[in-house]
């Protein structure tokens, strides 16, 4: 715990994650957008917006291929995704797809014309709702157990520094005690991501007909860090989270209380990447030798895409992301 003097602007880190990312001067709304300071699937490789576009396929022959197709991208940076996944769909398809990209920052110049660009999820949506690394930078509360064994809210400065405010209590303690039930040791942390869980039941709860998704840096109730995981980032490496607008705060996601808050709108499946991505035909194998010599250009490319691929499953990497698919209308998740 880093101490602060005094008072004067000390708040809870929900409140001051929220005006550093999305205030008027906020991280989220400065003009290099997410790619100048981090590297997601999607900056990764082509190949994860094709896996998307794949899996929109599947719920549009799984919603028996209706005339219109809604692909909804929360949390869409500059559009990266939406643009890759239009791209990468048959041209059936994309002629019936209704691409929406939500984002609260301006729309970028030059996106596509067929993307609509809205600060909110559409009212209904009929077809996939996919939502990569927007969980994690929904604000939430830090609490710390103090020296009596009592979970605290942490409050925090505008440098960073950090004091103990008042004991967790009510709504925000009943989801400590479910999903991070926090032994009374001095010094151990929790992310209250009650927030999140809100915030994932409203965007499932648009869905009408399809499949709601989110990929995101996650654990689960086994696997809950002692000490949290809110850190930051800035121009492409990891930094102390300092609520100044300069830098991006971020935490990893209690997707399996996220399930549990979108469950009534269907039932809910846990993946890592690597299953999901191998689901959808991405791989990472390694083209056949022989091609080599028959093909000596085609076996360049297709070693390319391997290494693409191998590098979006990866283990201890991209491949331990977790998605979480929830249909809507459908019997289970078209994967």
């Amino acid at each position: 715990m880093r101490e602060t003097s005094g008072t004067a602007d000390v708040r809870g880190w929900r409140d001051a994650a929220e005006r550093a990312l999305y205030g008027p001067s906020g991280f989220y709304r400065r003009p290099e957008g997410p790619a100048g300071h981090f590297r997601t699937s999607v900056h990764a490789s082509p190949l994860f917006a094709a896996a998307v576009a794949g899996l929109l396929c599947r719920v549009d022959a799984a919603l028996g291929r209706p005339a219109v197709l809604d692909f909804v991208d929360v949390g869409a940076g500059r559009g990266e995704l939406t643009r890759g996944v239009l791209a990468a769909l048959p041209a059936d398809v994309a002629g019936r797809t209704r691409a929406c990209a939500v984002e609260i920052a301006d729309r970028p110049e030059g996106l596509d014309a067929r993307i609509e660009w809205r600060a909110e999820p559409p009212e209904a949506v009929d077809g996939l709702l996919f939502a990569n690394e927007w969980l994690d930078n929904v604000p939430v509360d830090v609490a710390e157990v103090d020296r009596a064994g009592v979970p605290r809210l942490v409050l925090v400065a505008p440098d960073g520094t950090e004091r103990l405010g008042e004991p967790v209590t009510g709504a925000e303690a009943d989801w400590l005690a479910r999903w991070w039930p926090l032994a009374a040791e001095e010094g151990l942390r929790a992310e209250i991501g009650l927030p999140r869980d809100r915030a994932w039941a409203a965007a499932v709860g648009r869905v009408r007909r399809g499949l709601a998704v989110a990929v995101d840096y996650a654990h689960t109730l086994g696997t809950r860090p002692p000490f949290g995981t809110l850190t930051g980032f800035r121009a492409g490496r990891e930094t102390a989270p300092v609520p100044d607008g300069t830098c991006d705060i971020t935490a990893h996601v209690a997707l399996d209380a996220c399930a549990a808050a979108g469950s009534g709108h269907g039932t809910p499946r846990l993946l890592t990447q690597r299953e999901a991505l191998r689901a959808l035909d991405i791989t990472g194998a390694r083209p056949p030798l022989s091609l080599a010599t028959t093909d000596p250009a085609a076996y360049v490319r297709a070693l390319a895409g391997a290494g693409a691929a191998a590098e979006l499953t990866a283990p201890g990497g991209l491949g331990d992301f977790g998605w979480l698919l929830q249909p809507a209308g459908l019997p289970e998740p078209p994967l």
